[in-house]
């Protein structure tokens, strides 16, 4: 598995958290509560921790293309419940 985590400064963390899970449950398993959520994607899965000050996303797929991939759906769904703010998804792939 690749692996691939980004901290999104906000503070609407537990919300956007929130609505993600919503959003994909009526596609894929999900799980959450307004502190912790996880996903599973077809691609992947995406697990999310809510604080104060930051959305905490953990992602891991199979192969390069695949974690590509769900990094940019994640996002691009994130700043779409996100549109009154700018967020900066900095994806840090695991050594």
């Amino acid at each position: 598995m690749l692996t691939s985590r980004a901290d999104v400064a906000t503070e609407h963390a537990s919300r956007y958290l929130q609505q993600l899970c919503k959003h994909w449950s009526h596609k894929f398993p999900v799980e959450f509560d307004p502190q912790h959520g996880a996903i599973q994607l077809s691609i992947g899965r995406t697990v999310m921790d809510a604080d104060d000050h930051a959305l905490h996303i953990a992602l891991a797929a199979d192969d390069e293309a695949s974690l590509g991939r769900l990094e940019t759906v994640v996002a691009d769904h994130i700043k779409r419940f996100a549109f009154r703010e700018e967020l900066s998804f900095d994806w840090q792939k695991a050594a």
